[in-house]
């Protein structure tokens, strides 16, 4: 068994010889044979054991036995108690999930504590089978019915080589003695349902039906290789960032608004797939993108929110941002200067007399306007466009809503939300930033006086 732990650690490329692990230690059989076996492979380790104080006196034996193997084998050791049932009944999730997380933020910050390369624990084949098992119970996608991986970020498994009878002998053979939860004998959760009862039963059938289960695990891993490598290629074709330069990846959606281009999405084999890896990430339920995977087609306008991004369909995109935090800025401009809105945006305001009867020329360039400065009063206020909001733009006579003028435009909802406008002292508005200013400030040969304003990067 030593060997095919070896082995299993050299092509997964899972350990380190000259770094520090971690070993989770209960006492039961799998804990402790892992430990063992790392200290023989030459490995260095330190123990962590956890007392969720549950079971009475049988926690406190778990934890004396755990002190007395790690004295013998000259393996420091590191424990903790929880009070895991006030952990629960705090935050309303079941003892399990108490547990589990209690116990990984615990190994999260010794790991941190001592600088240790990673943490191991002692999953092995039967372990792997029931979670496939489990998923497969309550519905899963291909990922769930791959079982438990070597590794994930910090930590790692280097028995999932080996079946419990292979541990079991390992520890006889070296006349090891291990201690048994109690609670594992019973059949009250659904592992313990699965190990104890579906198991069994499936082994009648086919007595290698462990080694077949993982055999078909190995199998979609390798079509799990293949899918990802089409969605990371589909992806780089779906999405456009708006203002960033960022290479394209899942990990990098999240930080930048972007637009889904549905005609790439409508042309993968699976939309529905498609739709799920690039959203699900972010928030989106299965429910939310269901809908969203009938609406390829639908209507303009459809909106969807998740707790950290909204997302609306516009004419072949669907256009994600992340949500805000707190109410839109206001800047007031008290008098001519440089005033900054935010990281992206600042405004410089310069006044000039102008020659009478002068030749009028309008600035051609959209983020510079030139402005009639005798009917202007300041303060000027920058804000987010508002429901209502209405000027008359350049060369019309009547006035429109701020809405409509950008729907004309064909500007997405997150656009026109987005939209800034600047006013002066009476509310009107004097300039729909980048876009047009108000006809009624417009210069004329009779203008006396001219205020450029200039929105820059920064």
């Amino acid at each position: 068994m030593l060997n095919k732990i070896k082995r299993f650690i050299a092509s997964e490329h899972l350990l380190r010889v000259d770094a520090l692990y971690l070993v989770a230690l209960s006492g039961g059989a799998d804990s402790v044979a892992l430990l063992l076996c790392l200290k023989e492979l030459g490995y260095r380790v330190e123990a962590v054991h956890c007392n969720f104080r549950l079971r009475g006196e049988e926690s406190m034996r778990d934890e004396r036995f755990c002190e007395e193997l790690c004295q013998r084998e000259n393996i420091p050791l590191h424990k903790v108690h929880f009070d895991t049932q006030s952990y629960a009944d705090l935050h309303k999730v079941s003892i399990e999930m108490a547990a589990r997380e209690l116990r990984y933020r615990y190994f999260f910050q010794l790991k941190e504590a001592l600088e240790a390369e990673g943490i191991c624990v002692g999953h092995h084949k039967e372990d792997s089978v029931e979670t496939v098992l489990i998923n497969l119970v309550r519905g899963t996608g291909l990922s769930g019915l791959m079982g438990i991986r070597p590794r994930k970020n910090d930590i790692i498994r280097p028995l999932l080589c080996v079946a419990r009878q292979e541990i079991e002998d390992y520890l006889r053979r070296h006349a090891s003695t291990f201690v048994t939860d109690s609670t594992n004998l019973v059949d009250d959760v659904v592992r313990n349902k699965i190990r104890l009862n579906v198991l069994p039963q499936l082994a009648e059938i086919n007595p290698s039906v462990t080694e077949a289960i993982l055999t078909t695990a190995n199998h979609l891993s390798d079509v799990e290789a293949i899918v990802q490598e089409s969605l990371k290629e589909a992806l780089g074709k779906a999405v456009h960032f708006f203002c960033s330069e960022s290479s394209v990846s899942q990990s990098s959606l999240s930080n930048h608004p972007f637009q889904l281009d549905l005609s790439v999405v409508r042309a993968f084999p699976s939309p529905a797939y498609l739709l799920f890896y690039i959203l699900k990430p972010l928030g989106f339920s299965s429910s939310q993108i269901a809908e969203m995977v009938s609406h390829l087609d639908g209507q303009t306008g459809q909106l969807w929110y998740s707790s950290t991004h909204e997302l609306t369909h516009d004419r072949g995109f669907f256009m994600v941002l992340p949500r805000e935090e707190g109410e839109p800025r206001t800047l007031v401009i008290p008098e001519t200067g440089r005033y900054v809105y935010d990281e992206q945006l600042s405004l410089r305001l310069t006044e000039r007399t102008l020659a009478p009867s002068s030749i009028v020329s309008f600035s051609k360039n959209p983020i510079v306007v030139d402005l009639d400065t005798s009917s202007i009063r300041f303060p000027l206020t920058l804000r987010r466009v508002a429901e209502g909001d209405r000027f008359t733009p350049l060369g019309m006579r009547g006035s429109q809503l701020v809405s409509d003028f950008l729907t004309n435009l064909k500007r997405n909802r997150f656009e026109k939300r987005n939209q800034l406008v600047l006013l002066d002292a009476t509310g009107t508005i004097l300039w729909v930033l980048g876009l047009r200013i108000n006809d009624h400030f417009k210069l004329t040969p009779q203008s006396t006086s001219c205020l450029r304003i200039e929105a820059l990067q920064g």
